[in-house]
């Protein structure tokens, strides 16, 4: 699962350097086929920084990234967040920083769509340095 991650970021890296530089994000959609997370490239800047645009249907396992930060912005739908020893509700408009090696997970409680997020990663984030907690 993890290989198909990483190969997934690769292609998706691709696909968005071949991007204009402006989206809606309301405008993106999740194909009706996928299964849990689909994942949609939107910018990449070398080595310093990348965004996607984040479908959940059920939930992202617990685990934390190694040498880089994050920013997720809710777009559509709700979720139970874990970030560290904290669990909260999350809802579109609420933004979260989460501090490079810090365990995080989310679980969407959306009844009627995914829980659909907008997440800005610095340095740039090729899945490599994500280590899932046992």
């Amino acid at each position: 699962m993890q290989r198909f991650i990483t190969f997934l970021f690769s292609v998706l890296t691709f696909t968005a350097f071949s991007q204009s530089s402006y989206q809606s994000l309301d405008t993106i959609k999740a194909p009706a086929n996928y299964e849990n997370v689909y994942v949609r490239a939107l910018y990449m800047d070398s080595a310093d920084v990348s965004s996607y645009v984040i479908f959940i249907r059920n939930e992202v396992k617990t685990h934390k990234h190694v040498s880089h930060a994050e920013h997720v912005m809710v777009l559509e739908g709700m979720g139970m967040m874990t970030l560290g020893d904290k669990k909260f509700k999350i809802k579109k408009g609420d933004i979260i920083f989460i501090p490079k090696e810090t365990f995080h997970s989310v679980m969407s409680i959306s009844k009627k769509s995914a829980l659909k997020v907008l997440s800005i990663q610095a340095p740039f984030f090729d899945g490599k340095d994500r280590v899932f907690k046992d």
